[in-house]
């Protein structure tokens, strides 16, 4: 364990007053267990806390942006109709979210009163969740009650900035009741390209038969280090479905866990990360099915050129009630050059005997064959590769459900594949 940083950080930001009882912990927890190292077997690939030690000058809170409605209507993309909610370095701002006045409520953390706020997202899985609860800013709560139907999306836009290197805390906390039904899109937009620290917690309860959609696009500057841990509780005959796109960020860890807590729960996990240069994403996911008849999808592919590292490890668990349960993830990646890398680990642990569970990986080079094929028929050969890369990850970004937000992840994907690569 690592505590020099994680003391540099609590010492920066000082007393928080609110969430007292949360935010002890995790002090507790962070000042007990440090930050991971390479020793770390849930770290052993991905060395942020030495990232951050060699990149970070400054580990206090990030100031503000600066914002105003130009620059935000800039980072609009075509088509959106829907609500938005911004973020300003990690904090809520109330005055530039356009909110239409559907039928939701949302309010500043520091307004929130939940009971299961701080208790989807589990302190002691991860130190960084501990780190975010002992030092998040004002975040925002989302409350969708029973029986609504939310028909436009609701998009999540965060404004990052460097200022000699702070650390950024964004905290989300999202409620679906009984029987309704929403969309959340999200991106980030660095501002600069100087290094930063971007630690988020994202909790979301999904409650009976309701059904969420979530998908993200992760377009970090080069310099950034970012941690998202990103949990949800699934109950009985729910639905919820995550897309995450990454396309940059100097290193960059995804925990993403899906706890299916009664029967008739489905999960979805589709992933897509198209890197280059020396970018390093890492994705851990976890699905534990917990009761009987509930199911789980999962795929993440990757396409890595230049001196990029890709980081895969899933984990499926199939308790022992958990009885006629199906339960599928598969992990693919393309490398481009003899200097990308990947590690992946798909992973089963089954208790149960009458259950239908697969997992595997591939990991490998472009289809020469199919690349001869597509030149033979009159395409250039950077055409026919950039082809054949965007047949590889459309089936990825056919997931993302809301046509315009998959659109503009589309254009951003294939600008990627037909220049950078």
């Amino acid at each position: 364990m690592n505590n020099k940083i994680a003391d540099q950080i609590l010492a920066k930001h000082g007393t928080l007053e609110n969430f007292r009882e949360l935010r002890d912990k995790g002090v507790d927890i962070i000042q007990t267990e440090g930050l991971p190292v390479l020793k770390e077997e849930e770290y052993k690939f991905t060395a942020i806390t030495k990232k951050l030690e060699q990149s970070i000058k400054n580990f206090g809170p990030a100031r503000p942006v600066g914002l105003n409605k130009e620059l935000l209507n800039k980072h609009l993309f075509e088509g959106f109709d829907g609500d938005l909610i911004v973020f300003d370095n990690g904090n809520f701002s109330q005055e530039l979210s356009k909110l239409s006045g559907q039928d939701y409520s949302l309010v500043s953390l520091d307004q929130a009163q939940s009971e299961n706020f701080g208790k989807i997202a589990k302190m002691e899985k991860d130190p960084f969740t501990a780190l975010n609860s002992a030092t998040f800013g004002n975040g925002v709560s989302i409350h969708v009650g029973k029986n609504k139907q939310i028909s436009k999306p609701i998009f999540i836009l965060f404004f990052n900035k460097a200022n000699d290197g702070e650390v950024i805390s964004t905290r989300v906390f999202i409620q679906v009741e009984d029987n309704s039904e929403v969309t959340f899109l999200e991106n980030t937009v660095s501002l600069d390209d100087a290094p930063y620290f971007a630690n988020a917690v994202t909790e979301i309860k999904v409650a009976q038969n309701a059904h969420v959609h979530y998908s993200r696009l992760q377009d970090e500057s080069r310099k950034a280090i970012v941690v998202n841990n990103f949990e949800t509780d699934i109950h009985r005959d729910a639905t919820f479905t995550s897309s995450l796109v990454s396309l940059s960020g100097d290193m960059v860890r995804n925990n993403l866990s899906l706890n299916l807590l009664d029967s008739g729960c489905e999960g979805n996990m589709y992933g897509l990360y198209l890197l280059n240069g020396k970018t390093h994403v890492d994705n851990h996911t976890n699905v534990d099915h917990t009761k009987p008849h509930s199911e789980s999808n999962e795929l993440y592919k990757g396409i890595l050129a230049d001196h990029s590292r890709g980081v895969f490890n899933g984990k499926i668990f199939v308790r022992q009630d958990a009885q006629k349960t199906n339960a599928f993830q598969q992990n693919n990646n393309i490398l481009l050059s003899e200097d990308a890398t990947v590690n992946t680990k798909p992973q089963l642990e089954i208790w149960a005997d009458d259950v239908k569970c697969s997992h595997g990986c591939t990991t490998g080079q472009l289809d020469e064959e199919a690349l001869f094929y597509l030149q033979a028929r009159g395409l250039g050969k950077e055409q026919a590769r950039a082809l054949l890369l965007y047949a590889f990850a459309g089936e990825v970004l056919e997931k993302i459900s809301n046509e315009q937000f998959r659109n503009f992840v589309t254009e951003k994907v294939e600008e990627r594949l037909g220049g950078s690569y």
